[in-house]
């Protein structure tokens, strides 16, 4: 490796991820967080040579040759203005924030004019395995010289580069990422606000239904601050949000009124909108069967019959945005491709389909859970419009208590859940490859 240092302000789950690989292939790394971490933060990586702590941003600066600052997005102006200027001339900076408007314009606003500006996204969480996903690399104001180097340091990560400006990191993680999370969070809602834990109601036990349940739980496992972030301070997320929660009101109306023909024409235009483009011979993302083997509770004998109305919502979503998913599959996260799954197999299952328009219609099992659903999307919408950071902290860590004690559990089963899913995604690419 070059004699180049790697910066690292900001020691979460992903500031730690990237420091331990980025050392582990022979870089060294200086980093560090608040002064009341430190002291914990030497003690854990005492047994890494190539990883130095220190004191503060003001040592990482002035010592490192890229700087990745690993904030939450809503501090990252504040901490860029407090380090920025003690940037080493000549440097390259950067960001791992998920929403790039405001660590641009803090970038563009703190440091100093002799400093490069390159920055990253990885589109993954801490404990998926990087390799083969995507990673997004924005040129701000920088030489090739400065984002060779930049993508030498990170291809210890084995993941799959994507060239984006910062507009169009925002626009594709709003299309890709914020709704799919308002889309879990309402769920999680709606079950805590029925006192439900979906594990334990069999109706919420098999195929998709396991993918909205272990994902929802993983979402929840989280720090607040990163669904916030991307949905509040991301310019293009509050639009999407907003949709969604309209398509889940409206959809859920014509379901209470009975209007089966409005209802069924509306479903029928967001599929031709979003999935008429794909061939009948185009093989699905996923299966139940394989879903199947990653469930929290007991599979019940027969499986209930469900409206999937968080599913139709999205795909209303996307269609009355004019979002093509599939279009964003080069910078798509582990979830959404789950959550793509799961909506094109229900959409492009003609009898799956209009058993959930019939279910819609004749069934008033999922009545109450509907109505708590819709109200959970508007409500994450309306605090996400009002740009509500505490709104949602409170909302969001009400509910991550109610959901807690199945956390290890439910992460363990969405782990493999991911790892399984993408080897088989893999496999299939591969084998498709090899017959052209």
């Amino acid at each position: 490796m070059g004699d180049a240092v790697v910066g690292i302000i900001g020691m979460g789950d992903m500031g730690k991820m990237y420091a331990r690989r980025i050392a582990d292939a022979g870089w060294r790394v200086h980093a560090c967080d608040i002064p009341e971490k430190y002291d914990a933060l030497v003690q854990e990586f005492s047994d890494r040579k190539n990883i130095t702590i220190l004191q503060n941003g003001h040592l990482v600066s002035r010592s490192s040759d890229w700087i990745m600052y690993s904030v939450e997005a809503k501090s990252i102006d504040s901490v860029v203005a407090r380090f920025g200027p003690s940037t080493k001339q000549g440097a390259i900076v950067g960001g791992q924030t998920s929403t790039k408007a405001p660590e641009i314009a803090a970038f563009d606003k703190h440091l100093p004019k002799d400093v490069d500006v390159v920055s990253c996204h990885s589109l993954h969480g801490p404990g998926v395995d990087p390799k083969g996903q995507p990673l997004v690399i924005i040129k701000h104001r920088a030489s090739q010289k400065s984002v060779d180097l930049v993508e030498q340091i990170l291809s210890c990560f084995q993941s799959k580069y994507v060239h984006l400006s910062a507009e169009m990191h925002d626009r594709i993680t709003a299309d890709t990422q914020a709704v799919t999370h308002a889309a879990f969070l309402s769920m999680g809602s709606a079950w805590e606000a029925n006192k439900q834990f979906p594990w334990e109601v069999p109706r919420y036990i098999g195929g998709i239904e396991n993918v909205k349940m272990n994902i929802t739980l993983r979402i929840y496992s989280n720090k607040w601050h990163v669904y916030a972030g991307l949905a509040i301070l991301n310019p293009s997320a509050k639009r999407q949000i907003g949709q969604y929660a309209e398509s889940v009101t409206e959809l859920f109306k014509l379901m209470l009124g009975g209007h089966r023909k409005e209802l069924t024409e509306r479903i029928h235009a967001a599929r031709a909108a979003v999935f008429g483009t794909r061939k009948v011979e185009d093989e699905l993302l996923l299966h139940d069967e394989l879903l199947d083997q990653f469930s929290l509770g007991e599979k019940p004998a027969q499986k209930v019959r469900n409206n999937h109305l968080s599913l139709l919502a999205m795909v209303d979503c996307w269609w009355k945005l004019g979002i093509v998913p599939y279009d964003h599959m080069i910078c798509s996260t582990p979830l959404f491709r789950l959550w793509l799954g799961i909506t094109e197999y229900l959409y492009r299952n003609e009898d799956l389909l209009n058993e959930s328009i019939d279910n819609a219609i004749t069934d008033s099992t999922f009545v109450a859970d509907d109505l708590e659903f819709t109200f959970a999307a508007r409500d994450w919408s309306n605090r996400v419009s009002l740009g509500n950071l505490d709104g949602y902290r409170e909302k969001f860590e009400k509910i991550q208590q109610y959901f807690s004690p199945r956390f290890a559990e439910a992460t363990k089963v969405g782990n493999e859940m991911i790892k399984t899913i993408e080897e088989n995604l893999r496999a299939r690419k591969a084998e498709q490859e090899a017959k052209e």
